[in-house]
């Protein structure tokens, strides 16, 4: 057994390869593109590599058999904000055996030592949350696109390597059929009827404008998230001109008072259900199977990737007002039966009041887990936001 950095093309195959040989029997697995995963080991198309840098790793058996793969990154804007310096790793896949994923673990910690990291989160991305983060642990089922699908035995094997629960992420999911609750729409009708307010949905033609709103609603929204650092303009672009495709401009709402931007709610059509039949495969076959299926309205399940509010305007219900928009538009998309609402974690209470609120129903759980290098060093979670955090944004400002 021995491990090899990848550096060929041939290599780079063999780690898209591998995951698909892994999962071919088993039918909740969709292959993410090859394409998109490259994108972010390469320098020039991923942003994160302005401010980081990134590896992956091969195991092979006796035979040369590939069993294993495993990538290593570090995000210096996040990295030296925790106690200790933290790098990552992710896009694990591996047999089921200790030996093997020890073995790619070390290697991960190992190119992370050399590079001045004291610890590890895993398994995460090489980029924003929102994709390919987290151990599913609970609630295997299909998941939405980018969002993490492994085997159970990978708990048992991150688990007794040494890593510990950094913090738990939930998924939930709405059922179109199933009315909101009461409560909910008082609520929004409430806000609606507050003078000032303005919403609108996302449109192409006003992407310059509409991505300034957003930098500036999430950088203040997010300020008080442990280890915040503000959205690179860069990222959001490269997503928007990735999703043109599948992006409805209708399931992209904002917020305004007196034409401040306020709030978002970010929800994108889960083409999962038809990207699933293309095996990893972007190719020009598979992107016109993709416009006829999507023409004939097979997409039927949608994805809340991301929702702020700038906590002066929290308590407001505008949340509710945004949710209330979106319901309008969907009243004229029949073909949608669902939302998924991804993922909140265990250190945001508000948002998962928010899920329970608008009649949410359990589908996936996710742990994002955090290995300290030196064994005498203190673990500690991942720190709770406080639900009040329009009152730490009044007594910062004060």
């Amino acid at each position: 057994m021995y491990i090899k950095e990848i550096q060929s093309k041939k290599e780079k195959k063999k780690f898209h390869q591998f995951q698909r040989d892994l999962y071919k029997k088993d039918p909740n697995f969709s292959a993410p593109f090859e394409c998109q995963i490259e994108d972010i080991f390469t320098p020039g198309k991923n942003n994160f590599f302005e401010h980081g840098t990134a590896t992956r790793f091969l195991l092979f058996d006796d035979q040369k058999k590939v069993i294993g793969r495993i990538a290593a990154f570090i995000n210096d804007n996040k990295a030296y904000t925790f106690q200790l310096p933290t790098g990552g790793c992710g896009f694990f896949e591996c047999i089921n055996d200790s030996k093997s994923a020890f073995a790619l673990f070390d290697a991960a910690k190992h190119w992370l030592e050399e590079r001045g990291m004291k610890a590890m989160d895993g398994p995460i991305n090489f980029g924003e949350n929102d994709n390919y983060w987290g151990l599913l642990v609970e609630g295997f089922s299909i998941s939405a696109w980018g969002m993490h699908y492994n085997p159970p035995y990978y708990q048992n094997l991150f688990e007794q390597y040494g890593f510990k629960l950094y913090f738990e992420q939930v998924t939930n999911r709405l059922d179109l059929k199933k009315p909101f609750p009461d409560r909910f729409w008082k609520v929004a009708n409430w806000a609606r009827s507050k003078p000032d307010f303005q919403y609108k949905h996302f449109e192409y033609a006003k992407t310059e404008q509409f991505m300034q709103d957003f930098k500036e609603i999430y950088d203040e929204a997010w300020q008080f998230h442990e280890n915040f650092s503000p959205i690179n303009k860069g990222t959001m672009q490269t997503e928007l001109e990735e999703g043109k495709a599948v992006i409805d401009e209708e399931l992209i709402w904002f917020a305004y008072h007196k034409q401040e931007p306020i709030a978002f709610i970010v929800m994108f059509p889960d083409a999962n259900t038809i990207f699933r039949k293309f095996n990893g495969k972007l190719n020009l076959i598979n992107k016109l199977r993709f416009l006829y299926l999507k023409k004939h309205h097979r997409i039927t399940h949608a994805r809340i990737t991301i929702m702020g509010v700038k906590p002066k305007f929290q308590r407001f219900g505008i949340e509710s007002v945004l949710f209330y928009h979106l319901n309008e538009v969907m009243k004229t998309k029949p073909w949608y039966t669902h939302i998924q609402l991804s993922w909140v974690g265990d250190f945001n209470p508000k948002m998962q009041s928010l899920h329970q609120a608008v009649g949410a129903d359990f589908y996936q759980r996710h742990y994002t887990y955090r290995f300290i290098f030196d064994t005498n060093t203190t673990f500690e979670r991942s720190q709770t936001i406080g639900k009040d955090t329009k009152q730490n944004y009044l007594d910062q400002t004060k």
